[in-house]
Order: structure tokens, then sequence, then C-alpha cells
């Protein structure tokens, strides 16, 4: 069988949606990107990436990693990886490269599970045949009412890890006049009323995405003390490793963080200074598997968890599944129901677990007529999940 790279397609997508919570809707969108390797008499394989400029993604890979790509083998994915880096960020940058990367990653080890006949997760290491979810529900959209409405719900139907955002781009909107502390202190009333409404027992995980200062997330881990937060995901800005370890020292506060990394050596940096308890490289944005993996022993070496950050479980969940340090898996609600839109034969969550498929490779395919559809609609021009 002839595994040398035909091809590379890309097919960028905005997609909107509506999620129902029991009596409350939640409605965002997601930009994203699918691609398909081609071999030359073998399976195409299908990669995946989000929260990014999806037309740039797909410009990239049709322009420049397709046509360098072509003749190697699909196996090669160490080669693949090389290939990428010197051809995209030869002195280190992310950005949309490792977008890029992540997707032909991806696209790379599902070829690898239907040439040998193994799922991914089990190419990965086979630790487990089921992980752990913790549910991202309590979006910046809704009010307190609605929080607590949609943190019941999820309790009903056995849910008991729950993750809602705060800080909600208290950075950003400060530009445009906003009052950052005014914002953090509706999040100290958010936050009480989920752990009001989900009760005693859940745990509750707290994400800003990126979107304070030093001062306003310590500040606000201070007031949120009582309601005993699980950890704080990305607190600030850049992810900073000192202000990080300085905020996780002085706050005691688990601190979270690496969802958007797309270098090893910023895993290094975080894992390896004792800014986080929890490190989530996310095989969609990362590099794929490829630098998921390497990412996840650097923090079973340091004894740093290990989750899952930044949605899309249904990649992700190979590599928690794949290996013995694996952990928690994001279920987004709203991330979910876009995949939903795209591929076939997606596993479903039971309660707060979600088992893994035997079929070979990443276990679904993309759905082509979908594709097609959304790749020709109007795109969002960079923006991102909800």
């Amino acid at each position: 069988m002839n595994l040398s790279i035909q091809g590379i397609r890309a097919y960028p997508a905005y997609i909107p949606t509506t999620l129902p919570l029991g009596s409350v809707e939640a409605q965002a969108s997601l930009s994203c990107v699918v691609v398909e390797v081609l071999t030359k008499d073998g399976p195409a394989g299908y990669g995946f990436t989000a929260i990014t400029d999806e037309e740039a993604v797909a410009a990239i890979v049709r322009d420049l990693a397709s046509p360098n790509l072509e003749g190697l083998s699909a196996l090669d994915r160490e080669g693949v990886a090389e290939r990428l880096y010197w051809l995209l960020t030869p002195r280190g940058q992310s950005g949309y490269a490792s977008h890029v990367a992540s997707a032909i990653d991806l696209a790379l080890w599902d070829i690898l599970g239907k040439v040998t006949g193994q799922p991914c997760w089990k190419l990965l290491g086979g630790a487990r045949e089921e992980v752990p979810l913790y549910v991202t529900f309590g979006f910046g959209s809704f009010d307190r009412d609605q929080l607590a409405e949609s943190a019941r719900y999820l309790r009903r139907e056995g849910v008991s890890r729950l993750k809602m955002v705060v800080g909600h781009h208290a950075l950003r909107k400060r530009m445009d006049g906003a009052d950052v502390r005014a914002i953090l202190r509706e999040d100290v009333e958010r936050v009480r009323t989920v752990r009001e409404a989900a009760g005693d027992d859940a745990q509750i995980f707290i994400d800003a995405n990126c979107s304070l200062d030093p001062g306003s997330a310590r500040w606000l881990a201070d007031r949120l003390r009582p309601y005993e937060v699980a950890f704080f995901e990305e607190p600030l800005r850049d992810n900073d490793p000192r202000h990080l370890r300085e905020m996780r020292e002085i706050s005691g506060t688990r601190i979270a963080a690496g969802q958007n990394e797309g270098q090893l050596w910023r895993f290094d940096q975080l894992t390896g200074s004792g800014a986080v308890d929890v490190i989530q490289p996310n095989v969609t944005i990362c590099g794929g598997f490829t630098v998921g993996m390497k990412a996840a022993a650097l923090a079973e070496a340091r004894n740093v968890e290990l989750a899952n950050g930044g949605a899309f479980p249904f990649h992700n969940m190979h590599l928690h599944a794949g290996l013995a340090h694996g952990g928690l898996v994001e279920w987004h609600l709203i991330s979910v129901e876009m995949c939903r839109a795209l591929f076939k034969d997606l596993p479903e969550r039971d309660g707060e677990t979600l088992r893994l498929p035997n079929t070979p490779g990443l276990g679904f395919d993309a759905d082509p007529d979908a594709l097609r559809d959304f790749a020709a609609r109007p795109t969002s021009h960079g923006r991102g999940k909800g």
C-alpha cells in the first residue's frame, strides 16, 4: 500500500448553533477548519483545528503545507512535524502555524489507525477505555438565573464537575471604558449562584480566557475562596509564567493553563517553573498528538496534573485515554454541538464519563456534504469559540 501524501484539502467552517439546557438556551458560533490528508492508494485522514481565523489556516494548508508535504509518507509523523516546524515556525513562532500543524498531525494519526486497524487512543498507549469529563456550561451570555437553572439541569443529568467563564473579556472591554472591578464583582455573585444551585459536593472550575491582569485575578481569587474553586483556568493575559506562579503561591488557588500554547518550549516553561497545577495541551491547537504526548511527558515527569482545556473532546479524549497520566476531558457543550454538525458517529457522554470508540483511527469521520456546505458559506473573519 502506497501511503505517500498526494494532497491536503482544507475546509473552513463558521458554525452557529443553539444549545438547550433545560429551559435555558445558549447561542454561539465556532470558527474551525477540517483538514483532509489524501494518500496515493491508502485511506484518507481527517484532522481538525479551531479557535482561530479559519480562512487564514485554510490558506496556509492549501498554499504552503500541501505542496511541501506531497510525496512524504503519511506514516512519518515526526518527519512531517519537523518539516512543518521549519516551514512555518523556523524561529519558534506560534500563531496560525500550530493550528495548521495540529490539523495535519491529527489526520496522519487517523490514517495510521485506519491502516493498523487500531483506534488512536490504543496507539497512544491504551491506558483506559473511558475518560472522566467536566462540563463547560457557564457562558458569559447567561445571567444569574440562567446559570442557576443550567447548573441544576446538569446536576440532574449526573454531572458534578462544572466550568464557567469569569472575567469575560475584561481587559479588552477596559479599552472601551468598562470597569474591570465591576465585572469581577458580578463574577463573585455568578460563582456564588452556581455553588448554591449545584450544591456543596459539586466541583466548580472557572476560566478567564487570559482576560485579566495579575492584580485583578488575585482580587477575584481571594473573594472566591468561600466557594472552593477546583481550579482557575488561564487567569492572566499571555499565560505569563512568572505572574502565574506568583498568583498560585500568594492566593493558594490551583492554576490551570496551556490550552492555546503552540510550542513545546512553552509547556516546558509552564510545567517547569511552578506556574501551574494543571497543564492543558489541546491537541487541536498544540501540534496534534505528536506534540500533545510530549507535553504530557513533561507534565508527568514534574508531577503536574494533565487535563484538556479549550474544548473539542472527541480529539482530546484519545490523548487522555491513551496515556497513564491522562486526566479530565472538557465536554464544552457548544463545541460538542458544533462538532456534531461536521462529523458522523461521534460518541455520547454517559453522565460525566466518555467511552472511547474501538473504531480504527479517530473513530469518526467528517461528513463530506457538511464540509462542502459549510466551506461554501460566508466565514467569520476570526471569531472563535463561544
